[in-house]
């Protein structure tokens, strides 16, 4: 089985402004709104986010923060090889905000399950919504759905959604590939 294409760069494009336009309808001004990108892989696309909202909308100076879920997760302690944590970087309050989680692929809804505990640390938010660019809709294991979505896609067991990004993988695409292929 090979790499199939999902979204191309120019759909990637198309649906990064469709999540810019959802959000500003929503949060207007993002005076109390922050943006918190799930490591390791969230952090592009809310880079990305970020980017769309300030130079293309003039959304002025948006809270970004990374937050690592590493040791929040409950399969922490199930692998063979050691986890390497990522960084977490969130110098602002999450007092009373309105934040949005940003990940690529919302899978079983364990790594969201990870990030509301792990924000705990930073304050007690107003509200937390999320964001994901692919949602695997048939493959919950939590009661967790997004509030925007860019693509939902529905892939069997035997596959995986791999999400490419410039800053890291030299192009901007989706791809569903076998699980033994993840590369």
């Amino acid at each position: 089985m090979s790499h199939k294409l999902l979204l191309s760069e120019k759909e990637v494009a198309i649906i990064l402004h469709r999540l810019a336009c959802q959000l500003i309808e929503k949060h207007l001004d993002f005076s109390t709104t922050v943006l918190i990108g799930i490591q390791p892989r969230g952090i592009y696309l809310a880079e990305r986010l970020k980017q769309l909202l300030e130079q293309e909308y003039h959304v002025p100076s948006i809270a970004l923060g990374y937050l690592d879920i590493t040791f929040f997760r409950d399969d922490f302690r199930r692998t063979a090889t050691p986890i390497e944590a990522n960084s977490t970087k969130v110098d602002f309050l999450v007092e009373n905000k309105k934040v949005i989680f940003i990940d690529d692929v919302l899978y079983t809804g364990r790594s969201i399950r990870s990030a509301l505990t792990a924000i705990q640390s930073f304050g007690r938010p107003a509200e937390i919504e999320l964001l994901v660019l692919i949602d695997r809709r048939f493959s919950r294991h939590l009661p967790i759905q997004p509030d925007y979505r860019g693509r939902q896609v529905d892939a069997i067991n035997q596959e995986k959604v791999k999400v490419h990004w410039k800053e890291q993988d030299g192009e901007d695409a989706v791809y569903l590939v076998p699980t033994s292929t993840t590369t």
